[in-house]
């Protein structure tokens, strides 16, 4: 019950993100809607009717707060189901739990061998499993055929997984079905101590948090509410303030704070100011170790010093919004790029799920914090770039380094 009270409302990127898989018509919205209790996917006779990702929040005993991923069928045929796969597979990279369905009926039959290891199911169990995701077998439609534990037993040996029969329309199976993904270990692999080593209980932690255009009226944004909740944890004081109060802020104080937060995108207004006493960072650099790998973005920042007119940079941003005045993905740092480099680099921006399976002809990737995205489908994309030898960095390094404070940073580890 604790662990579903802590993700209890969870924003969707902290969420565990469970992909549900298989072949069109193999019960996969219907698994969905079961374990959702409410039709949240359209289920139909008529294959593909699943066209695009459809993306559930759920609470799970056990689990906690997840996010359910209900994908298009990944036999699906023709130019529009070639679109529709690209989408299932992209699905994967959001995937921290998969759930495999499979109509009981198909294992039930005498010719199940064939089947279990020569369909496309032996294809993307590989898949899983090369990028350790933790799979669940779910034989569907149970109600209709009843598979006979020596076949249960066959499939978990072919595909090394377990497996769970489900009725959704009955709702028999669906509370095995929920322990057993309790007992999954997932490793989310996020590191849940924002701050880490930057501060100890007892300390006078500042926060500077511009409230302009971009900042949502009325509330605060995701990675200063979990930096602010982070610090509180750990029974730290916390004094915050906006961009031009810091001098007050800082002058209200008996001693220096051990540490100063800031937006990112106010480096260069806040490091005059920031007492030598204080350690200074900011809220993008504690998500670059938060949702991603601190060691290969400090790593990629060098590739700032090599960058010269007409290489190719991609901004990469995990959110989709509408474009405000001074977007610091699109405005502000392609600014300070062409500035501190070079004004005839060539920079793209992409938002969402938009982002490139070929990343060869970048110079340099750098993304933004992700407080939007789960940590592993961060870790997928620093992989691909890895993979095909393009340097990535992270927002706030970035801007540590162009405005040539990154030496004066504390980093958390």
């Amino acid at each position: 019950m604790e662990q579903i009270q802590t993700r209890k409302e969870a924003p969707r990127g902290n969420r565990l993100h469970i992909g549900v898989f298989g072949r069109r018509n193999s019960g996969k919205s219907s698994l969905v809607n079961a374990l959702c209790g409410q039709q949240v996917a359209v289920v139909s006779d008529t294959p593909g009717t699943t066209t695009d990702v459809v993306a559930k929040n759920i609470e799970i005993n056990g689990l906690g707060a997840c996010v359910l991923l209900d994908t298009a069928g990944f036999d699906d045929e023709g130019e529009l189901g070639a679109l529709r796969v690209e989408q299932t597979r992209r699905a994967v990279e959001r995937t921290e739990v998969a759930l495999l369905v499979v109509p009981a009926s198909a294992v039930a039959v005498e010719d199940a061998g064939r089947f279990l290891h020569e369909g496309p199911e032996r294809t993307w169990i590989n898949t899983f499993k090369d990028r350790n995701i933790p799979v669940l077998c779910v034989l569907s439609r149970s109600d209709f055929s009843e598979v006979s534990e020596a076949g249960r037993k066959a499939l978990c040996a072919a595909w090394g997984c377990e497996a769970v029969s489900v009725s959704a329309r009955t709702g028999a199976g669906l509370e095995t079905l929920r322990r057993a993904l309790a007992a999954l270990t997932v490793d989310a692999g996020e590191t849940d101590d924002l701050t880490a080593s930057l501060v100890a209980p007892g300390d006078v932690v500042l926060l500077v948090m511009p409230q302009d255009i971009q900042a949502p009226r009325g509330r605060l944004i995701l990675p200063q509410v979990q930096t602010l909740r982070n610090l509180l944890d750990k029974k730290c004081t916390v004094v915050s303030c906006t961009t031009e109060r810091l001098e007050t802020a800082l002058a209200g104080l008996s001693a220096p704070p051990s540490l100063i937060i800031t937006d990112s995108q106010v480096f260069k207004e806040v490091a005059p100011l920031c007492p030598p006493e204080s350690r200074i960072t900011s809220f993008s650099i504690l998500f670059a170790r938060h949702k991603g790998d601190l060691r290969l973005y400090r790593q990629g920042a060098e590739t700032l010093k090599r960058l010269r007119a007409g290489d190719r940079v991609l901004i990469a941003e995990a959110c989709s919004h509408v474009p405000l005045r001074e977007d610091i993905g699109r405005v502000k740092l392609p600014r300070l790029l062409r500035a501190r480099i070079s004004p005839d680099l060539r920079i793209e921006v992409v938002s969402g799920n938009d982002y490139p399976d070929d990343l060869t002809p970048y110079a340099l990737v750098i993304h933004c914090g992700a407080c939007m995205f789960t940590r592993r489908h961060v870790l997928n994309r620093l992989a691909r770039a890895d993979r095909q030898g393009v340097p990535v960095t992270n927002y706030g390094i970035a801007l540590a380094a162009l405005n040539g404070i990154l030496d004066r940073v504390a980093f958390p580890g």
